[in-house]
């Protein structure tokens, strides 16, 4: 027994000294990774913070050291104020909110016609659907139909536009997802007598919660720092908070004041930071609910 066991141990001792450099090797590897994601997330992250929280001699040329005096809070003072931020704020939620709403609704809603009629026309309507996401709409078409419209330089033409753009996003992640779901459950609701629309709201928006929570996120953050679309289709009449900063960043206050623009910057992140951090738990269950449905 003693023979047995003394051999069992040298098994076993050897297996774990050969398993030793695989491990040193594994915690070296994650050591390196934790590394460079520090320096290119981290870098321009504390780079971003001090600038915003230095004077505007000391901001001329944007670096990694400290500030000689703390004027974070005096710089946000500055941009919220002079910088008209609290309105360009005002008309980025009202672009954002219906914007995300309808696109969410409409996509889904067009997904599931997509994803249950398997048939040649509707194929191709899906690969129309989707072309959004490589084929960018000619804007020069759009802001004469806005002006034909007359919805030029207004709220309700800028929402058209974010909504029609980005459905694209939402009918590709949720059309494959749906196909997943089982369709005796739709069955089962219209033998008990629900129509369409009933099935839908019932049945199978409930069920869209993972997929939805990451076109969420990527339609707002599309939405949220757009400058391209707004430049052009609202001319000056509205400002989102992307547009406030270019405009003003070339027009006069932030003129080479790297500390207010960073300072800009971190206040037109930060609700969405907000977000993300109350509701992480439920963007990730949702993402990988998501992966295992």
């Amino acid at each position: 027994m003693s023979a047995v066991s003394y051999g069992v141990t040298a098994t076993t001792n050897d297996s774990i000294d050969i398993n030793k450099p695989s491990r040193m090797c594994q915690v070296i590897h994650n050591i390196l990774v934790i590394l460079v994601m520090l320096a290119l997330l981290g870098v321009p992250f504390w780079v971003l913070i001090v600038t915003a929280g230095k004077s505007q001699a000391e901001s001329v040329a944007p670096n990694m050291a400290l500030p000689s005096r703390w004027q974070l809070l005096e710089n946000f003072r500055t941009v919220m104020v002079d910088g008209k931020m609290w309105q360009a704020l005002l008309g980025s939620l009202l672009a954002t909110i219906p914007s995300v709403f309808l696109v969410l609704l409409f996509g889904s809603m067009a997904s599931w016609i997509v994803a249950r009629r398997r048939t040649k026309p509707m194929t191709v309507t899906y690969a129309l659907g989707i072309s959004g996401l490589i084929l960018p709409p000619s804007i020069v078409t759009v802001m004469m139909l806005l002006k034909f419209m007359g919805l030029s330089g207004t709220a309700v033409g800028m929402i058209g536009v974010y909504t029609s753009i980005y459905m694209s996003t939402v009918i590709f992640f949720v059309t494959g997802f749906i196909r997943t779901i089982p369709i005796s459950l739709e069955e089962a609701a219209r033998i008990d007598g629900a129509g369409p629309t009933r099935t839908f709201f019932i049945i199978i928006l409930p069920l869209l919660g993972p997929t939805l929570s990451t076109a969420t996120i990527l339609v707002t953050l599309y939405i949220w720092n757009d400058v391209f679309y707004s430049l052009f289709i609202l001319s000056g009449k509205m400002d989102l908070l992307p547009l406030n900063l270019y405009n003003i960043a070339s027009a006069g206050l932030y003129l080479n004041n790297w500390h207010l623009i960073f300072a800009y910057i971190i206040l037109m992140s930060l609700p969405l930071l907000l977000v993300f951090a109350l509701a992480q738990r439920k963007i990730i269950s949702g993402i990988t609910g998501g992966a295992v449905k």
